[in-house]
């Protein structure tokens, strides 16, 4: 007797995480998988993945597009770098709280079986320590308010559907996540690959890092956030499960600079540009949830995930697709 195959609905497959999504996913033999995507074409995916165009803030489209599926994972947002964060910290909120609004109700009306979110750790505060789920306070740093603010709302409403349906949710909140395919131009990149591009275009001796340096972050290599996402997916039992995801330690955006750089070979110095923008919080994870409830650790180094970052950078980054040149 052969076994039905889950239908999994992918969104966002053509954007950083939905494609590491996407890509793992389709290579399971019980899940047939549909990838969405909005402006960006999708080029060089596996044929056994099936992408369809939808604008997620379609009340209909998001209908029809939950017809039949088991489990969302929705990987789908409006993501950009510390500059917008700052300056157009609007571009985070509207859409991303309307696609999630309508991908909910839509899983609600049609029984999905399990939906995934992609949160994050915009919400917590700066305690010394690596943060526990249960350190939220409500105190979000004014950079912040926007995009953090948006996350808990929808955080909540995975809370609330789960309550009232059948649906099971996963909320991660994970730490920086980054690897091959994440943004790289310098308009949109967040600090790991603004870093790299920097670093690998880096013409004259010396690359210039916005703010002070002592900013620090705790960068998961993208593998293994989906590697948790595959455990919650066959193991959560729970209605509503929010769980922390990171590497568990944080290093300073001075110290990841000179780790980049050292791993790419080249002599470069830096100097630093206080005007420019730029977020003063140091966060580190705490990832005890994970490992205790899904048996879950990461398993690639910082230096490990650079190196295979910078191996498929120049492999398939174009100069001119970054800015440069």
């Amino acid at each position: 007797m052969t076994m039905s195959k889950k239908k999994v609905l992918v969104c966002g497959a053509t954007g950083f995480i939905g494609r590491h999504m996407a890509e793992r996913l389709v290579q399971r033999s019980d899940m047939e998988v549909t990838g969405t995507y909005f402006k960006s074409a999708p080029v060089g995916f596996s044929d056994r993945l099936r992408l369809v165009q939808a604008d997620l803030t379609n009340k209909d489209q998001v209908s029809q597009l939950l017809e039949g599926v088991d489990v969302l994972v929705q990987a789908a947002a409006v993501t950009t770098g510390s500059k917008d964060v700052v300056t157009r910290p609007y571009l985070h909120v509207t859409d991303n709280a309307v696609m999630n609004s309508l991908l909910f109700r839509a899983s609600f009306e049609r029984k999905v079986k399990h939906v995934v979110f992609f949160s994050c750790t915009t919400m917590y505060p700066e305690i010394g320590t690596p943060v526990r789920e249960e350190d939220f306070n409500g105190q979000i740093i004014d950079k912040y308010f926007g995009v953090g603010w948006t996350k808990v709302y929808i955080e909540k409403m995975c809370e609330f559907y789960s309550r009232i349906s059948q649906t099971k949710y996963t909320a991660i909140r994970h730490s920086n996540i980054y690897g091959p395919y994440d943004k790289y131009d310098l308009e949109r990149s967040h600090v790991f690959g603004a870093t790299v591009t920097k670093v690998m275009t880096a013409k004259n001796g010396k690359i210039v890092v916005w703010g002070t340096g002592a900013d620090e972050r705790d960068l998961l290599y993208v593998s293994d956030l989906v590697d948790f996402v595959e455990a919650v997916l066959d193991k959560q039992t729970k209605p509503f499960e929010l769980v922390n995801l990171g590497y568990g330690k944080s290093i300073s955006v001075t110290d990841l600079v000179k780790t980049i750089i050292k791993a790419s070979g080249r002599d470069i110095a830096l100097e630093y540009d206080a005007s420019k923008p730029a977020i003063n919080f140091k966060l580190g994870v705490n990832v005890d949830k994970a490992k205790k409830k899904y048996q879950w650790a990461p398993k690639v180094s910082l230096e490990e995930g650079i190196r295979k970052t910078l191996e498929w950078y120049v492999k398939n980054v174009d100069m001119k697709s970054v800015g440069i040149a």
